[in-house]
């Protein structure tokens, strides 16, 4: 049998131990499904103070070394968890972890550029049983790993094998500093990468990894291609144009166990496709809930996301006052900028028939939207992947969205697909769009039900878990190991 390949994961943060955002969810989700009978994947961490005492008190202290970072050395400790099948490392240094938040301290630079040159290190005394093949670096926290790979281990037999790939999962954080970090912080002055990381007279550390990784991944296909135009390209797109022979896109899974109104306890009521009849009992459930009109025949909107433009909360209060002219309801659920918050939320109260608004963050409510709605809006300006559109058709509820990155990539609107379509969508990021996709749904539910029907069982029907993002994921790594 074929020796299995080592794929190291290198992240800031990973569920259940550490998540300010997604790439939490992501480093805690992907690593358990890359593994199988060719490949062992384990996953590398700074030991922050902010990961709970109960998994900290678990940890076994294997050994210390010294971390070379510029002019000076650096303390370095390494513990080791298995949890969920998985092999997590955790480095120690109290000097840059032990801090009150993950991100946003005034040496985020230093701090991300000893956990990278430690994540290197940390390969000489773990070697004996696990040499990575492919070391998979995610966001700018990691960005220099690529870079100190190929400047400072070039030549040393245990590196020079070792295949880098670099994940964007937000590409407003590049990681800029002043020029001067690049040598004393860095200790990259007088190398190449000291004026190849140059963007806009700053350091750009996310620009590092983008020239020196083997392979640049986005979180969606479409999203790959729109960072090489200007709209969204966040002044890099130049960049992203001259390395686009190694960008690729792959679509974030859901967790398909997590998510499965078969089983969720949170929601009223459980079903199936085999039993979709019971979703309409938990719309009436979801209707007592909020306050609304109990009426299984108008079709019921949800929203639940940050109130932001970037997600088109701009679009939907605008509209609020034609939505309150057609036979329908809508129910939000999320907190974002004040004005958007207070626009929805007052709507909702002068309308609360038909209206509701819940300006907070609870995640079994949530579960109850994604149930109990008919039709989920996400009017997105931009979304790198997005999951809460795969939520929805986990829960057989039609996502209704704009045509942009990942959402782009996993809804098919009706207007493109007719019957084969699996929810709606609508092109440009302005009002008539979303008036027009949301007046073409009501439409369908109307006066097609045959039609929102099939709809429904081809969302139903789609498979965005872990394990296809897994698939892609391993073929890239086997594209780069030969």
């Amino acid at each position: 049998m074929a020796e299995k390949k080592n794929i190291l994961f290198a992240a800031f943060e990973a569920s259940p131990f550490i998540k300010t955002g997604g790439l939490g969810d992501v480093s805690g989700a992907l690593p358990v499904h890359l593994k199988n009978d060719e490949f062992d994947a384990r996953v590398i961490l700074p030991l922050l103070s902010s990961i709970p005492e109960e998994y900290r008190s678990k940890m076994k202290y294997v050994t210390n070394y010294e971390v070379p970072l510029g002019w000076r050395s650096q303390y370095c400790g390494l513990f080791t968890l298995r949890k969920g099948g998985v092999m997590y490392y955790f480095l120690d240094n109290e000097y840059y972890f032990k801090r009150g938040k993950v991100y946003g301290e005034f040496d985020d630079a230093e701090r991300v550029a000893f956990f990278s040159k430690a994540v290197l290190e940390t390969i000489r005394h773990i070697c004996n049983n696990f040499r990575p093949d492919v070391i998979h670096c995610n966001d700018w926290h990691t960005a220099l790993i690529p870079v100190y790979l190929r400047e400072h281990y070039n030549g040393d037999p245990l590196y020079d094998p070792i295949k880098t790939v670099f994940t964007i999962h937000n590409l407003k954080f590049q990681g800029q500093y002043s020029k001067t970090v690049t040598g004393d912080v860095c200790g990259l002055g007088g190398t190449p990468a000291e004026g190849q990381m140059i963007h806009d007279d700053a350091v750009n550390f996310l620009q590092g990894a983008v020239i020196y990784a083997d392979a640049v991944t986005t979180v969606s296909p479409t999203y790959a291609d729109e960072i090489c135009g200007v709209d969204r390209g966040e002044g890099l797109e130049g960049l992203f144009q001259s390395r686009r022979y190694k960008l690729s896109g792959i679509i974030n899974g859901i967790d398909r166990k997590s998510y499965d109104p078969k089983t969720d306890k949170a929601i009223a009521v459980n079903y199936d496709a085999k039993s979709i009849e019971k979703k309409k009992e938990n719309k009436l459930a979801l209707q007592r809930e909020l306050g609304l009109r109990e009426d299984p025949d108008a079709p019921l909107f949800a929203m639940v996301s940050r109130l932001t433009t970037q997600k088109g909360a701009n679009l939907i209060a605008e509209l609020l006052p034609e939505f309150r002219e057609r036979r329908m309801q809508l129910a939000v659920l999320g907190t974002g900028d004040y004005l958007y918050e207070h626009a929805i939320a007052d709507f909702a109260y002068r309308n609360q028939m038909n209206f509701a608004a819940r300006i907070t963050f609870d995640e079994g409510l949530s579960r109850r939207f994604y149930a109990g709605a008919d039709v989920f809006l996400m009017p997105s300006e931009f979304e790198p992947c997005g999951l809460a559109q795969m939520i929805a058709m986990r829960y057989g509820t039609l996502p209704l969205v704009r045509e942009t990155g990942g959402l782009r990539d996993t809804v098919t609107g009706y207007w493109d697909a007719g019957s084969k379509a699996n929810g709606f969508s609508f092109k440009d990021f302005d009002a008539n769009g979303l008036r027009n996709a949301v007046d073409l749904a009501l439409k369908i539910w109307f006066d097609q039900k045959d039609v929102f029907d099939t709809l429904q069982q081809n969302a139903l029907a789609m498979k965005y878990g872990w394990d296809e993002s897994a698939a892609k994921y391993r073929e890239l790594y086997k594209s780069l190991l030969g």
